[in-house]
């Protein structure tokens, strides 16, 4: 993504996209950086994130296209990419982590909330932190992200879910550790 790309760009990005798949009653969460920053965190630049099922992705790819928005299907599989005329990126994400079967659950834990005055699913933060958690590989192991996270919404975040959802992961494991040293969780 372009470096000129400013948190403005992003969230105008988002109202056009979200509102394509709202009115055409494509069920997606906000996810990622902006799900975070939606519920009180950090704020973002990256890029926007959406999460739908995976039988609904075609079609919303298409709805974009429709709307202006250029495509990419990258070679991953678990998601597609679109970006707008500004260089917006927007991610639509339809296998988590190569999970597609826990995107109807992820879908039923988001609240409906009003963000900029378009009013969408928000992912949960716990949902989110899942998510980067099951991420980290040995080659890939960056805990910033994640304690920002958690430092700035921990109140919101139901632990016992996310150590139950993340069980199994080393990576997870020193997180949970890190946290309960910081006094976080």
């Amino acid at each position: 993504m372009a470096s000129d790309i400013t948190s403005g760009t992003l969230l105008d990005a988002l109202k056009r996209a979200a509102a394509v798949l709202r009115d055409h009653d494509i069920d997606f969460a906000l996810a990622g950086g902006f799900a975070v920053y939606a519920r009180g965190g950090p704020e973002t630049d990256h890029d926007v994130d959406f999460v739908l099922r995976r039988e609904d992705a075609e079609q919303a790819l298409n709805l974009l296209v429709d709307a202006g928005f250029t495509a990419e299907r990258p070679p991953e599989g678990w998601l597609y990419k679109v970006c707008d005329d500004e260089g917006a990126l927007i991610d639509l994400i339809f296998a988590p982590n190569n999970r597609p079967e826990e995107v109807a659950a992820i879908l039923g834990r988001a609240d409906e909330m009003e963000i900029y005055a378009i009013t969408i699913k928000v992912m949960s933060v716990g949902d989110v932190l899942a998510s980067k958690l099951r991420a980290l590989k040995e080659h890939e192991v960056d805990y910033d992200d994640v304690l920002e996270i958690a430092r700035a919404c921990r109140e919101q975040i139901d632990w016992d879910v996310l150590r139950d959802s993340t069980a199994g992961s080393p990576y997870a494991s020193a997180f949970f550790t890190l946290i309960d040293e910081l006094g976080i969780a």
